[in-house]
């Protein structure tokens, strides 16, 4: 018999930043790696359908989920090793991603300032690659450990095998996350020696910029990063949301064009494979969907980028309106936006 503890008929409200109500057949809390070598001879988890949970900051509940969720909370933080070019900094893939941020700046290892007070958890990040701030975390990736649910052993993937893209990766491609085959268990990451400040992002450079700051130290940067964020997006345990909500879109430099021959205000970033990532936020606000509900969601009225449940909206509510913001910025732009967040 398996020692395993599912609990069954799980609601999944308070684990989604959204808030949207959903049950679960049953869910599973993963606390250590070995509890995974167990799930093979578990009769509550095999020939289940299985959908792998980290701090629901990335999912949609589009309505109840028959089958398991294994929520991973595997905890623990240490730096490996240092050399002359890196520190190599672990973290268990429970922890939460904003307190491993500012953990490592406290213990003097630099590197992810940029990528201070991103809701969610450490194991979440490279599924998404998660970016803000002109980094993203694929820059600062060594390696990742996670348990193949299929072949039943332990596997180690690297930078490489990884396949990172703009917030996307291997995991997210192949839906993984959602198939319920890999488990990421830790991630390591590689923090460059000697620190270089990463502020070309135009609002952090801006943001640095009015406090006098022309040599940020690490923290100086985190602390602007996390004004701004402070500023323009709503605390999940205040508003409930999912972060950005739609990807800022990458078009071809012929639409690029088109585009700002119309909206020379477009703001719009070349990419180094020849493709210009335009913002989505702008498109949005432009088709008049900044501060804009629909029934009970809405875009935030700080932030066009951040979708927000306003009291007690369902999966049905989000769908709605992203839809609906979807099909206006599509009529008024001819671009696609497509959503970050994972529906299930």
């Amino acid at each position: 018999m398996s020692g395993l503890r599912f609990q069954q008929n799980a609601e999944l409200l308070s684990f989604n930043t959204l808030r949207l109500p959903a049950i679960a057949s049953s869910l599973l809390t993963i606390t250590d790696v070995a509890q995974l070598s167990e799930l093979r001879r578990c009769p509550e988890f095999v020939g289940r359908r299985c959908l792998i949970l980290g701090g629901g900051s990335n999912l949609v509940f589009t309505g109840n989920v028959d089958g398991v969720i294994l929520r991973v909370a595997i905890t623990g933080r240490q730096l490996l090793a240092d050399d002359a070019g890196a520190w190599y900094v672990r973290a268990g893939a429970g922890e939460s991603w904003r307190e491993f941020v500012a953990w490592t700046l406290r213990e003097g290892w630099p590197g992810l300032e940029n990528l201070s007070l991103i809701p969610g958890t450490v194991g979440a990040a490279p599924i998404q690659n998660i970016g803000a701030y002109g980094l993203e975390m694929s820059e600062r990736f060594h390696s990742l450990d996670a348990y193949d649910l299929i072949r039943d052993r332990a596997v180690s993937f690297d930078q490489k095998d990884c396949h990172f893209d703009y917030r996307d990766s291997l995991f997210k491609q192949k839906g993984w996350h959602l198939a319920g085959r890999f488990v990421i268990t830790g991630v390591t990451f590689r923090l460059p020696k000697p620190w270089q400040p990463v502020t070309h992002y135009v609002e952090l450079a801006n943001e640095l910029a009015e406090q006098g700051l022309t040599t940020p130290s690490p923290q100086q940067i985190a602390d602007a990063v996390m004004a701004i964020r402070k500023r323009k997006l709503p605390d999940p345990e205040q508003i409930p949301n999912a972060g950005s909500f739609f990807q800022n879109p990458i078009v071809d430099v012929k639409t690029a064009e088109r585009l700002v021959s119309i909206y020379p205000h477009l703001p719009r970033y070349p990419q180094s494979n020849g493709l210009v990532k335009i913002a989505a936020a702008w498109l949005i606000e432009q088709a008049g969907w900044k501060g804009r509900d629909l029934g009970r969601a809405g875009m935030f009225e700080r932030q066009a980028l951040v979708l927000v449940n306003r009291g007690g909206a369902c999966g049905q509510d989000i769908l709605d309106l992203a839809h609906a913001v979807q099909a206006d910025v599509r009529q008024r732009f001819g671009v696609e936006l497509r959503p970050e967040p994972v529906f299930v």
